[in-house]
Formats: C-alpha cells, structure tokens, sequence
C-alpha cells in the first residue's frame, strides 16, 4: 500500500509541495547554477502543480540577480581586456595580412564569452512557464541586462574621452615618456586613433544587443506559448 501511495504522489500533478528542508533550495554560484535551477523548477511547474511566488524567497531572488550582474561583469570585462589587444594592436600591426575569413574567425574572439553566455539566457526562455521559473528568469535576466548596458555605456564615454584628449600635443608628450621609441608611438597611435569610436560603437551596440536578445526571446517563446493554448483551446471547443 505504501509503493501504491508513492506511485500515486508522483503521478498526481496536483499533489501539494511541503517544504521542510530550508536547504531544499540551493544558492547559485554562477550562470550555469542558476540556469540548472530554473529547470528544477520548470519539472515541478511543467506537471502543474501549484507553486506560491513567495516559494523563492527575497533572498533567492536577489542572488538570481547577482548572478546576472556577475554574468554581465565578466563579460563586459573580457571585452574591456581583449578590444585593445585585438582592435588595436594584432589587427593593425599583426595580423594585417589576414583574409576576411581570419579576420572575422579571429575578430570573433572578443566575443566569445558574451555569445556563450547570451545562448544559455536565451536556452531558458524555454522555461518561463509558472511562477517561480518566471520569477527567476525574470531576476537573471534583469541584473544581466542593467549590468551590460551599464558596460556599454561605460566603454563608449571612455573611448569618446579618449578620442577627444588623442590631440597631437597629448600623445606627443605620452611618446616622449618612451624615449628612443617616441617617433615610432606617436604614428602608431595616430594610426588606430581613426578606428577608436567606430570600436566603442561596435562594442557598446553588441552588449546593448546581448542585453536585449535574451528578453526578446523569452517574450516571443511565451507569446508563442499563449498563442498555441488559445488555438488548441478553441479547437477543443468547436
């Protein structure tokens, strides 16, 4: 009778959840963390049991939204560190020979852990279905997002700053400080100077899109979903 009644509470979609463990719910170190528990709670919401808002704490809540700041951090900060290595100096003076396809295979690599990272938030979208997955999808999402943007923004008023100071008495006087080498500095920054603000555009724009896409995609996946219940619902009806 007891196997009977524990196969009857796993299949029985409305069984009530009792929580008496407080560490049922375990604190996300990271973006893949995170992502694995939205997705315990997609199986829970998915059969259709009912689960209260307030089951994710304040406390749960505001570490999914660390974690999305902390996501946005690094990525924006792998950009501040591998731009002017690549933009500025292996493009210019290094790989100036290379093809389109090298030039785009290894222009590619700055990126590479914003395209990753905006994949998996966009992968989630497909959980956003009850309240507790909507709730923590929501808080990733969001501190990622403010996170990005205010990368962006930061990145192109430093460049735009940079590009305003580059006068010929200010890099000159910055040339001087290599001695032998001053002549050699001062024309090659006066090479990269003209590609300055089109990188910080191009760089701000893709994180304000990396920002975005996930949000995008979480709304149109739940519009599609709405749309598929009400079409099936009206072809019950008739």
């Amino acid at each position: 009778m007891d196997k009977e009644w524990e196969n009857r509470g796993q299949s029985d979609t409305n069984a009530q959840i009792i929580t008496t463990d407080s560490g049922r719910i375990y604190r996300p170190r990271n973006l893949l963390n995170a992502i694995s528990e939205v997705q315990q709670f997609y199986v829970i919401e998915s059969k259709g049991q009912d689960i209260p808002g307030e089951f994710l704490t304040l406390e749960h809540t505001l570490d999914f939204f660390k974690i999305g700041v902390k996501s946005g951090f690094h990525e924006g900060f792998a950009l501040i560190l591998l731009f002017p290595v690549f933009h500025f100096y292996l493009f210019p003076f290094v790989f100036h020979k290379l093809d389109f396809l090298g030039h785009i295979l290894f222009g590619s690599i700055p990126y590479l852990v914003l395209i990753v990272n905006t994949g998996m938030c966009c992968y989630i979208s497909r959980y956003y279905v009850g309240n507790i997955t909507r709730k923590a999808i929501n808080s990733l999402l969001m501190g990622r997002a403010l996170s990005l943007l205010l990368k962006a923004f930061f990145i192109y008023v430093l460049y735009l700053v940079l590009y305003r100071l580059s006068t010929p008495e200010n890099i000159w006087k910055l040339a001087l400080q290599f001695g032998s080498r001053a002549e050699e500095i001062y024309k090659g920054f006066f090479e990269v100077k003209p590609h300055l603000m089109p990188v910080a555009t191009e760089s701000s724009i893709l994180m304000v899109v990396a920002a975005v896409v996930p949000y995008g995609s979480v709304y149109l996946l739940d519009l599609w979903r709405r749309y598929r219940i009400k079409r099936n619902a009206k072809i019950i009806s008739a």
